[in-house]
C-alpha cells in the first residue's frame, strides 16, 4: 500500500513540479485582467468602480470554488480535479475574447476565475506526497506558482500592443488547455488516494470534511491569508493602473514594474516555507505583519505640499515618493508577503492532516476573496477620496487589525494553556487545544544559544568557532554600511552648491557635523542595548533604521527648494549609523574567547571603519551616472559646468545593501542567553575614574579618525578649489581603517599605554605638518600628512582599547577586595566591556566638534589654522595624561607592560 514514506523522491518531485507548473499557468490566466482590463476599460469607458468589479470577478469565482475543489481533491484526487478545473477555465477565457459588452465580459470572467481554484487543488494534492517535516517547504515551492502574475505582466503587454487584447485571452486559454492535458497524462494519484483504491475504502463525506471549520483558529488563519494573499492579488491587479496614473509610464513599463512586486511575492514563497519549517511560522508571521505595517505606512502617505509661515516669509517644500523608492518598497512588501503566505499554509497539513482539502480550501477561499473585494474597495475609495495612495491606507488598516488580533489571541491562549508549557508548542500557542505532543515536536531554540562556553577549547573547536565567525562575518558588513551612511554628508555637502543649494560655508559644515552629534549621543545608549535586547534583534533593527536617512537624502537632494531644516533633520538621522559601532563591538565581544577577542574586535571595528572610505570612493562615482537607469530619477544640472549629477544616488545606493544586511542579521545571527544585564548593573562604570580618562584618550584617537573623515572632503575643497579633492581624500580613512585592523599586535607586544603615548606624539607632528603645507598651499603634502595622521589614529584606536581591560583587571581587585579571583575576573570583564562601549560613544563626538570647529574657524578667522592650533593643544594634553596616569614610573600600567609586576587577573584584550 503506497504511503508518503514509500514514495520515491522522483515521484514526489514530479508531482510537485507538475503541480507548480500547472498552478503558474492557472495564475497567469487568473490575473489576466491586470493587463487586458486596462484596454477593456478604455473601450467600454468604465469608471474605477466598474473596472474594479471586472478585475475582481475572476478572483471571486476562484475564491468561492476553492473550498469545494479542495474537498473534491481529497475525495477524488488531484489528477482528475486539476485538469477539469483548467479546461473549464480555458473555455471561459476563449468566450471572453468574443465578448463585446460589459455584462458578457462579467459572465466570462466568472468562468475564467475557475483557474484560481487550482490553488486549493494543488495544496491538497501536493501535501499528500510529503512528510510533515517537509510540507512547509513543499507547499512554499508550490506557492511559487503565484509568479504566473508576473509572467502575465511581462509578456501580455507586448502581445496586446502587437495583436490586441483578444489575442492575449486566446493564447492564454490555449496554453491552459494544453497544460490540463499534460497534467492528466503525466501525473499520478497521490499516495492516500492510491491506498484507498487498493483497500476499497470510501472517501470521507462532505459533512466530515467540513467538521474542522468550526474551529476559530481556522477563521483567524483565513484573515491572515486575506492580507498576505488577498492583498497580493489585489495589488497585482491594481498596480499597472496605479503606475500609469501616478507616474505616467506606458502600459509596457507599468506591466514590467508591477511584475517586480509579483515576482518577489511569488518566488520567495518557497523560502518562506523553508523558514517556517526551520524557525516556526509564528516568527515569520510576526515579521511579515511588522514589516508590512512600516512599508504600507510609507506607501500610503500622499504626495503633499507644505507651507510653513516663517519669520522671513513662507517656507515651501513637498514630500513624495518617486518611482525608484516606490518600486523598491513594493518589492520588499512582496517579499514579506511571500513569506507570510508560506507561513499560513505551514499550519494546515500539520494540524489538519486529514482535512487539508477543506481547511486549505477555506483559508484559500477567504484569502482569494481579498483579491476580489480589495480591488473594488480600492476603486471605491479612490473615487471617493481622489487620492491615489488610499489603496495602501486600506491595506495598512487591514494589516494592523490582523497583527493586533493575532497577538491578542496568542496572549490569551498562553494565559489559558494551564498545564501546557507553551514554549514547547511548534507554532502558535493559539493552537494549544489542538496540540499533540507526539505529532507536533517542539522546535529547537534556533537563534538563542543557551549553552555558550567559548573558553572551553573542546566546545570552541567543535561548535563555538563556527558560530562566532558567522556572527562576525555578518556584523562586519552591517557595521560598514552604518559608517557609510553616518559619513555620507561629508561628500554630499561638497556637491550641494553645484546643483543650486545656496548655503554658507558654516551651514555646510553644520550638515557635515550633525551626524557626529547624534551618532555619538546614540552610542551612549547603544552601548548598553545588547545585554538588554539581544545582539541579533538589535543589529537587525539598528541596521534597518539606516533606510530612513538613505531614502530621505535621495528624496531631498532632488529638489533645490527643499528647506535647510529638512537637511538638518536628515543629517541628524544619519547619526543612526554612528550609534551602531558601540552595540556591534559589544555584541561581537561576547562571542569570542579572551585569547581571540582582540583580533575579532579589531576586524569588526577596523573593517567596519572601512565604510567611511568605501563611501567616499563610491559616492563620487555613482552620482555621475544614472546607475538605476530610468528608475533612478532625473539628474540635476551643475550650475557652472552643465554636467549631469544624480546626487540622489548618494542615498539610494545603500538601500538594497541595507535591506540585505538587515535580513542577513535577522536570519543568520544569534543571541547568547547568558548575556543579560540591566542598565543599572552596567552603570557602575560611571563611578570609575579611568572610564573618564579613557574617554579623553579615545577621543584623541577615534574622535580624530571620525572627525577628520567627516570634514576632510569639504576642508580640502575649500582650501584647494583647483583640485578635485574627492578623487583622493578617501585614501586617508582607508589607511586609518586598515591600520586599526592590522596593527593590534603592536599594542599586544609593547603595551597599550606605551604605544598610545607615542601615537599622540606622532599626532602632534602630523598637525604641525598639516599647518605647514596649508600655509605653503601644497595639496600633496597636505594630503600626505592627513594620511599619516589617519594611519596613526588606527594604531591608537587599537592600543587604547587594549589598555581598558588591563586597567580594570588592576582596579577591580583594589576597588572590590571582597570578590574572589573568579568573581573579580567576571566583574572586570563586564566593566571593561561597558567602558569600551561608553568611551566609543564619547569619542564619536569628534565627528561633530571637529567639522564644527573647522566651520567656525573659517567663518571667524577666514582660515582653518586656528582650529588646528586647538587640536595641537588637545594632543599635547593626551600625551601628558597618558604618560602621567599610565606609562611613567609609578603609573598604573608601567610595571605590567614591562613585565615587572605579576600579570593582572585574567588575560586577553577586548580589542
Amino acid at each position: 500500500m503506497p504511503t508518503q514514506e514509500s514514495t520515491s523522491s522522483t515521484e514526489r518531485s514530479r508531482a510537485l513540479g507538475l503541480s507548480t507548473f500547472a498552478f503558474t499557468v492557472c495564475f497567469a490566466v487568473w490575473t489576466i485582467f491586470a493587463i487586458i482590463g486596462i484596454e477593456i476599460k478604455k473601450e467600454l469607458g468604465l469608471n474605477d468602480t466598474e473596472f474594479g468589479l471586472l478585475v475582481g470577478t475572476p478572483i471571486l469565482t476562484g475564491s468561492l470554488v476553492r473550498l469545494f475543489l479542495g474537498v473534491w481533491t481529497d475525495q477524488y484526487g488531484g489528477r482528475i480535479v486539476f485538469p477539469l478545473t483548467m479546461l473549464a477555465s480555458a473555455a471561459s477565457t476563449v468566450l471572453l475574447s468574443h465578448a463585446t459588452t460589459y455584462p458578457m465580459m462579467l459572465l466570462a470572467a466568472l468562468g475564467l476565475g475557475l483557474a484560481g481554484g487550482g490553488f486549493a487543488v494543488g495544496v491538497a494534492y501536493v501535501s499528500k506526497w510529503y512528510p510533515q517535516a517537509r510540507q512547509g517547504s513543499a507547499l512554499g515551492f508550490f506557492g511559487m506558482g503565484n509568479v504566473g502574475a508576473a509572467v502575465t505582466k511581462f509578456v501580455a503587454p507586448w502581445v496586446m500592443v502587437a495583436m490586441g487584447w483578444q489575442a492575449v485571452a486566446q493564447i492564454w486559454a490555449g496554453v491552459l488547455a494544453a497544460t490540463a492535458v499534460l497534467f492528466f497524462l503525466f501525473a499520478k494519484d497521490d499516495p492516500d488516494l492510491a491506498a484507498r483504491k487498493l483497500s476499497g475504502e470510501k472517501p470521507k463525506g462532505l459533512k466530515e470534511q467540513l467538521e474542522p471549520l468550526k474551529n476559530e483558529q481556522v477563521w483567524r488563519f483565513s484573515l491572515y491569508y486575506f492580507f498576505v494573499f488577498g492583498a497580493f492579488v489585489a495589488l497585482a491587479l491594481w498596480l499597472p493602473k496605479y503606475l500609469i496614473g501616478v507616474y505616467g509610464v506606458d502600459i509596457k513599463v507599468a506591466g514590467m514594474l508591477a511584475a517586480t512586486f509579483s515576482l518577489s511575492a511569488s518566488v520567495f514563497r518557497a523560502y518562506g516555507g523553508v523558514l517556517s519549517d526551520r524557525y516556526g511560522a509564528r516568527r515569520i508571521m510576526y515579521t511579515t505583519f511588522g514589516v508590512s505595517m512600516i512599508l504600507l505606512f510609507m506607501l500610503s502617505y500622499p504626495a503633499t505640499d507644505y507651507v510653513i509661515h516663517g519669520v522671513k516669509g513662507d517656507i515651501r517644500f513637498s514630500t513624495s515618493m518617486s518611482l525608484v523608492p516606490f518600486v523598491i518598497a513594493i518589492f520588499v512588501l512582496g517579499f514579506f508577503m511571500s513569506l507570510g503566505k508560506a507561513a499560513v499554509y505551514k499550519h494546515i497539513p500539520v494540524y489538519y492532516p486529514d482535512h487539508v482539502g477543506s481547511v486549505g480550501g477555506l483559508v484559500g477561499l477567504v484569502g482569494g476573496l481579498g483579491g476580489f473585494v480589495l480591488p473594488i474597495v480600492f476603486g471605491a475609495v479612490s473615487d471617493l477620496t481622489g487620492i491615489w495612495t488610499s489603496c495602501f491606507a486600506v491595506l495598512f488598516a487591514l494589516v494592523a487589525v490582523a497583527l493586533a488580533w493575532m497577538h491578542l489571541a496568542i496572549r490569551q491562549m498562553e494565559q489559558k494553556a494551564s498545564g501546557i508549557d507553551v514554549r514547547t508548542l511548534p507554532e502558535f500557542p493559539e493552537m494549544a487545544g489542538l496540540h499533540d505532543a507526539a505529532r507536533h515536536p517542539p522546535l529547537e531554540a534556533g537563534k538563542i544559544l543557551s549553552d555558550w562556553r567559548p573558553e572551553d577549547p573542546a566546545f570552541w573547536e567543535s561548535t563555538g568557532e563556527r558560530i562566532a565567525r558567522r556572527n562576525l562575518f555578518i556584523s562586519i558588513p552591517a557595521l560598514l554600511l552604518a559608517f557609510a551612511v553616518w559619513m555620507v554628508w561629508s561628500v554630499v555637502v561638497a556637491k550641494l552648491p553645484l546643483i543650486g543649494f545656496d548655503y554658507t560655508t558654516d551651514q555646510l559644515f553644520w550638515l557635515a557635523a550633525l551626524p557626529g552629534l547624534t551618532g555619538a549621543t546614540l552610542r551612549i545608549f547603544y552601548s548598553f542595548m545588547v545585554p538588554i535586547f539581544g545582539g541579533r534583534l538589535w543589529t537587525t533593527l539598528s541596521t534597518a533604521s539606516l533606510l530612513i536617512p538613505a531614502f530621505g537624502i535621495g528624496y531631498a537632494v532632488q529638489n533645490p527648494n527643499t528647506p535647510y531644516f529638512i537637511f538638518l533633520v536628515l543629517a541628524l538621522l544619519c547619526g543612526l549609523g554612528g550609534g551602531n559601532f558601540a552595540s556591534s563591538m559589544s555584541n561581537i565581544g561576547f562571542f569570542f574567547p579572551k585569547a581571540r577577542k582582540g583580533n575579532a574586535l579589531a576586524l569588526n571595528g577596523g573593517l567596519g571603519n572601512l565604510g567611511v572610505s568605501v563611501m567616499q570612493f563610491v559616492v563620487p562615482m555613482v552620482i555621475t551616472s544614472g546607475v538605476f537607469g530610468v528608475l533612478g530619477g532625473e539628474p540635476q544640472i551643475a550650475a557652472k559646468t552643465g554636467a549631469h549629477l544624480w546626487l540622489q544616488n548618494a542615498g539610494f545606493i545603500w538601500v538594497p545593501f541595507i535591506i540585505a544586511s538587515s535580513l542577513l542579521a535577522w536570519f543568520g545571527m544569534n543571541d547568547i542567553a547568558d548575556v543579560k544585564a540591566s542598565f543599572a548593573e552596567q552603570a557602575v562604570i560611571f563611578q570609575r575614574k579611568h572610564n573618564w580618562l579613557m574617554c579623553w584618550l579615545y577621543t584623541g584617537t577615534f574622535g580624530s579618525f571620525i572627525g577628520y573623515s567627516a570634514s576632510l572632503p569639504l576642508l580640502a575643497k575649500k582650501e584647494f578649489p583647483e583640485v578635485d579633492a574627492l578623487k583622493y581624500v578617501w585614501i586617508a580613512p582607508l589607511v586609518g581603517a586598515i591600520s586599526r585592523a592590522a596593527t593590534g599586535w603592536v599594542a599586544d607586544k609593547w603595551g597599550g599605554a606605551r604605544v598610545t603615548f607615542w601615537v599622540f606624539v606622532a599626532m602632534i607632528v602630523g598637525v604641525i605638518g598639516v599647518v605647514h603645507f596649508l600655509e605653503a598651499k601644497d595639496f600633496q603634502g597636505f594630503l600626505a600628512m592627513f594620511v599619516f595622521m589617519f594611519f596613526v589614529t588606527g594604531i591608537g584606536n587599537a592600543s587604547t582599547f587594549q589598555m581598558i581591560p588591563n586597567i580594570m583587571r588592576r582596579e577591580v581587585p583594589r576597588l572590590m577586595p571582597e570578590l574572589s579571583a573568579a568573581e573579580a575576573t567576571r566583574q572586570a570583564e563586564k566593566e571593561a566591556g561597558a567602558i569600551v562601549g561608553f568611551t566609543s560613544a564619547i569619542a564619536a563626538y569628534g565627528a561633530f566638534y571637529i567639522p564644527k570647529t573647522f566651520g567656525s574657524s573659517i567663518t571667524l578667522a577666514g582660515s582653518p589654522l586656528p582650529a588646528f592650533y586647538g587640536f595641537l593643544a588637545f594632543y599635547v594634553s593626551c600625551a601628558v595624561l597618558t604618560w602621567w596616569a599610565y606609562t611613567r614610573r609609578g603609573g598604573l600600567l608601567h610595571d605590567v607592560e614591562r613585565g615587572i609586576a605579576a600579570a593582572p587577573i585574567a588575560q586577553g584584550a577586548p580589542a
